[in-house]
């Protein structure tokens, strides 16, 4: 039987703007791009976690839920994190490799390095979009799929209002950064206060000198200029029925403008028993800050285990 809960967007307090301690670690691609990832808690727990950003973030975007997901000592967690290449501290590669597939392919020379060969995925918007990839390629990886925001569908409008700012230059200070953050997706966040409009500035920017700075290569945004506006997208549903057998969840944000409400429902139709948690008063794609978010993976997770 479906879950489908709608909570509201928390408010960051302090303790939830600890970030967990995290052990790096780097690999080499097929085509020698230099790629990092981060990792937490026990490195011999069963059952790992991995979590895949979306279009230009990193693992910088998962210190919340991997503090949330290790704190637990009665469940010892192992959560991996990756920056594909051209994001975080990955080496930046031809954007014509900056593709899915190819991700898809580096993710899995990652996991051969660290030695897992099962796992519960996560995928954040681009991230679910390279776990329909992996599912066709190695479906004995998945335990567990859950999707933030992200279906096998996927609304063009939404791709084409993030195709808007991909590579386009950041403000000079901190404090317009935060505006320009606020202003351009504060119809996507309304609930989130000033404190966590610089939080989210921080986490999605890096830090050069003290201004901020770009996270990924600007050629990224090369990737969009084939999209045609009157053309839907190429759907995903063969990687999504690909997990037909595996437990899988959903994270919505109710503004979201890239997972509608109706791919869901379809979600729900290919694959019953698929547990879907909404975020209120967030869009695409939710942050996953917030106690009932983070308690609604950790529940799922915990089932899988």
């Amino acid at each position: 039987m479906d879950q489908h809960e709608t909570e509201p967007a928390g408010q960051a307090g302090e303790d939830q703007l600890r970030t967990a301690p995290a052990r790096f670690f780097a690999y080499p691609s097929a085509d020698g791009v230099a790629l990092l990832g981060r990792e937490w808690g026990d490195p011999a727990a069963p059952l790992p976690v991995v979590l895949l950003s979306g279009l230009t973030r990193n693992s910088r975007d998962y210190e919340a839920l991997a503090q949330a997901l290790v704190a637990d000592g009665a469940h010892p967690t192992r959560v991996v994190a990756f920056d594909y290449r051209g994001r975080g501290g990955s080496g930046h590669a031809p954007y014509t490799t900056y593709t899915p597939i190819q991700e898809a392919q580096d993710i899995l020379a990652g996991l051969a390095v660290l030695g897992i060969s099962r796992a519960v995925l996560l995928g954040t918007s681009r991230g679910g979009l390279v776990m329909f990839v992996l599912a066709i390629l190695r479906p004995q990886l998945f335990a567990g799929a859950i999707f933030n925001d992200i279906g096998p569908f996927v609304d063009v409008a939404g791709i084409l209002r993030i195709g808007g700012y991909v590579g386009a230059p950041l403000p000079a200070s901190w404090p317009e950064a935060v505006a320009d953050l606020k202003a351009s997706q504060g119809f996507m966040f309304p609930a989130l206060s000033d404190a966590e409009w610089e939080r989210f500035a921080r986490q999605i920017h890096g830090d050069a000198g003290g201004k901020p700075c770009l996270s990924y290569d600007p050629a990224l945004g090369e990737s969009f200029k084939a999209i045609d506006p009157g053309k839907p997208l190429p759907d995903m549903w063969p990687g999504f029925d690909a997990l037909a057998h595996v437990p899988a969840m959903v994270v919505r944000g109710a503004l979201s403008d890239v997972l509608s409400a109706k791919t869901m429902a379809d979600m729900a139709t290919h694959h019953p028993g698929l547990v879907i948690h909404e975020v209120a008063d967030q869009g695409h794609a939710p942050l996953l800050w917030d106690a009932p978010a983070q308690q609604a993976i950790i529940a799922f997770i915990r089932s899988v285990s």
